[in-house]
């Protein structure tokens, strides 16, 4: 499947996987490039946020939004299971799109 205007919600780490940031896009290749070059002010440049440890492809922006609203009101735990369910070594999955 192409990465490539696919809505998604996202989450991204630092290089010691201690930091999280929850994102939501209609471009996952192009917003997470944008986090790794540091395009963009906020938390991801604040934190050295630029590692791609999760994500999830949705129908709509609409179900996007809706899924990154809950992950947000997760307990930390309930997220590290989430990501150590799918990618239990915390590779950065976007190494894999080139």
């Amino acid at each position: 499947m192409s990465m490539n205007k696919t809505c998604a919600v996202y989450i991204m780490t630092n290089c010691n996987n201690t930091t999280f940031y929850i994102g939501v896009t209609s471009n996952l290749q192009k917003r997470i490039w944008e986090h790794k070059n540091k395009v963009v002010e906020g938390f991801t440049k604040k934190y050295n946020i630029n590692k791609l440890v999760y994500y999830e492809i949705t129908d709509s922006i609409e179900s996007a939004i809706i899924r990154e609203k809950q992950l947000k009101n997760w307990h930390r735990e309930w997220k590290l299971n989430l990501i150590k369910d799918n990618n239990p070594e915390f590779k950065d999955l976007s190494l894999d799109w080139n």
